[in-house]
């Protein structure tokens, strides 16, 4: 286990906390124009065809108005047919140009969630330690899959829908005028009846609709810190607890759905409603138009169906106002992620590492706390060098701040106060990727994926060959094993190694190791949680790894580290003592009590 545990109450740029989100409507949604600018070709075709279709699709009953005067009211059949053939070239124009408006529009919909996701993805791997220790896995992946799953429900029939019902509203307006001034000016009185209330009531809905992804996030959290924890809930009996509390919280998701849905049904509803008063009001005005005679039947036909093509669109676009603000609260959440700025970042004007590396580390009055606010130190002017080729051990108790150092010195987090330096240069004046590249890190419980155990070793060096993977397995003991598999080095692990004991773990981890190559060599003790035959293959497989490199260990089993260059032994935070196994027994202090022990408990095994 890691020596020390950062605390919960640790600051970090954290995703702002609900009820402090301001109130921006649909605003989250101009962030995503970056991304749907980028395809100007497709986004102008897009636009095209949904011009072409909308005027096709207004210019059908101005044809049909001169088909009822001049063909019905005129008693013409010739006129009837001629209009009818006309009205079909343009019905085929509008289904082509339809079709091919859908089209572009889903795949620019697709191509922008798709460029999202990955922006996402790519700015969740440059945030810093801090920002992982204060957020849930769990609904950072809700985020990542839930909230780009919402968009792409809806991005693509939704933005079409929008757009399509802004110009066939505006260009029936535009008919109406044409066709009767005076019957517009009813639709200029009514409209804003209409408008007025769908508009405030629709941003209850993109509050409601941010809640209800919350929600959903707080669901994914939990599930998937719960299921990537069964053996421990099945040990503590914890199954009708935890699923009591999700249930609960079950309930609260779809309690907060459930209002967001009745926002929008009161939505819709209203909406329909008011434009059904509105025909029928519009329906009065035009037959006492027709008594007057201002305007013929065949122009109030055309006004009636622009009329209705308006209400039918603006009962459209209720509906995607409310999609919309879905949207929105989905955008926001992503945008929140990549608004978020690291505070481990590379520096403006970044200094070279050596080249060949010298495979040096410096502490100079290290301090370090994780920014709790309190006065208590994890690290307490902490310094010591380690040579090229050097191995040094950290011995102490846990919480003496062992895993902390190792930490510091990859730069997941930044000294309080002090320097660390590595080949003679400050960590903080060197890019990220190039200080790095110089360690490689053998965790106590190292991370295995749930790929291939060829894939696994790769990780260490991305783009090597087959046969520099298989010398690395043979280097850690690990071709030995996978030889006997019926896939080799094509073998499934499962999720976490779950398919590898742990030695075959942390032997499979030393090979991906070994195949980085890495001058400096972090090791947090690999031996300390296996059985005595594992505990010896890692030990050769560690040996064949330390060779020729500087290794900085942390040390539970004082038995590994008899050979070390020199022993740091930390206690909160210092140094209490130093020098290699045999001198630190002599001098009788914390270390010599311990190795006694220790080995008093190995004689007596």
């Amino acid at each position: 286990m890691t020596d020390q545990a950062v605390p919960v109450q640790a600051e970090s740029p954290k995703i702002a906390p609900k009820a402090e989100q301001p109130k921006r409507k649909l605003q989250p949604l101009r962030r995503l124009l970056p991304f749907v600018l980028r395809y100007p070709v497709r986004l102008s075709l897009t636009i095209l065809f949904l011009l072409v279709s909308t005027i096709a699709s207004l210019a059908i009953p101005a044809f049909l108005g001169g088909a009822i005067d001049q063909g019905f009211v005129a008693r013409n059949l010739e006129n009837v047919g001629r209009y009818g053939w006309v009205i079909i070239g343009i019905a085929a124009v509008m289904g082509l140009a339809s079709g091919a408006r859908f089209y572009f529009i889903s795949v620019v919909g697709e191509r922008v969630l798709a460029d999202l996701r990955q922006a996402v993805f790519v700015h969740l791997l440059q945030l810093d330690a801090r920002y992982f220790d204060t957020n849930r896995v769990g609904e950072l992946t809700s985020r990542l899959n839930g909230d780009v799953g919402v968009i792409r429900a809806a991005v693509g029939s939704s933005f079409s829908l929008a757009l399509r019902s802004i110009v066939t509203i505006t260009g029936a307006l535009i008919m109406m005028f044409l066709t009767s001034p005076t019957l517009t000016l009813a639709v200029v009185i009514i409209g804003p009846c209409l408008v007025l209330p769908i508009v405030a009531f629709s941003r209850r809905l993109r509050r409601m609709s941010r809640r209800t992804q919350d929600a959903l996030a707080d669901l994914s959290a939990m599930a998937t810190e719960m299921l990537g924890a069964t053996r421990t809930v099945k040990s503590f009996t914890q199954e009708d607890v935890q699923a009591s509390i999700y249930g609960a919280r079950t309930e609260d998701s779809y309690q907060a759905e459930i209002k967001r849905l009745g926002a929008r049904s009161i939505l819709v509803g209203m909406v329909i409603f008011l434009g059904t008063a509105a025909i029928v009001f519009l329906v009065w005005w035009g037959a006492r138009a027709v008594f007057d005679g201002t305007v013929t039947a065949g122009q109030l036909a055309q006004f009636m169906i622009y009329a209705l093509m308006a209400s039918s669109s603006l009962t459209n676009f209720s509906e995607v106002l409310g999609m919309l603000q879905t949207i929105a609260g989905s955008t926001e959440r992503l945008t929140e992620i990549l608004d978020t700025e690291a505070t481990i970042k590379d520096p403006a004007h970044p200094v070279a590492l050596p080249n060949p590396p010298l495979g040096t580390v410096t502490f100079e009055h290290v301090h370090f706390d994780y920014d709790t606010g309190g006065s208590e130190q994890v690290l307490t002017d902490l310094s010591f060098s380690v040579g090229s080729g050097q191995t040094v051990a950290l011995v102490g108790p846990s919480g003496s701040g062992k895993s902390t150092t190792l930490s510091l010195l990859q730069r997941f987090y930044d000294v309080t106060r002090g320097s660390i330096k590595v080949d003679g240069v400050d960590i903080r004046d060197v890019r990220l990727l190039d200080l790095r590249q110089r360690f490689a890190y053998v965790e106590q419980e190292p991370t295995i994926f749930a790929g291939t155990i060829a894939e696994n070793i790769l990780f260490g060096k991305p783009g090597a060959g087959m046969a520099e993977i298989e010398a690395a397995a043979r280097a850690a003991l690990v071709h030995d094993f996978v030889v006997e598999l019926p896939q080799g080095y094509d073998t499934l692990v499962g999720e976490r190694g779950v398919m590898l004991s742990g030695g075959q773990k942390q032997r499979l981890a030393i090979a991906r190791a070994i195949l980085k190559d890495a001058p400096i060599l972090l090791l947090d003790e690999a031996t300390s949680a296996l059985d005595a035959q594992s505990e010896r293959l890692v030990q050769i497989a560690l040996e064949h790894l330390m060779r020729g490199r500087t290794t900085l260990v942390i040390a539970h089993r004082l038995a590994t580290i008899r050979d070390a260059d020199k022993i740091l032994v930390l206690d909160a935070g210092h140094i209490i003592d130093q020098g290699t196994h045999d001198e630190l027994v002599a001098k009788g202090g914390r270390y010599a009590e311990l190795a006694r022990l220790q080995f008093r408990m190995d004689d007596l095994g």
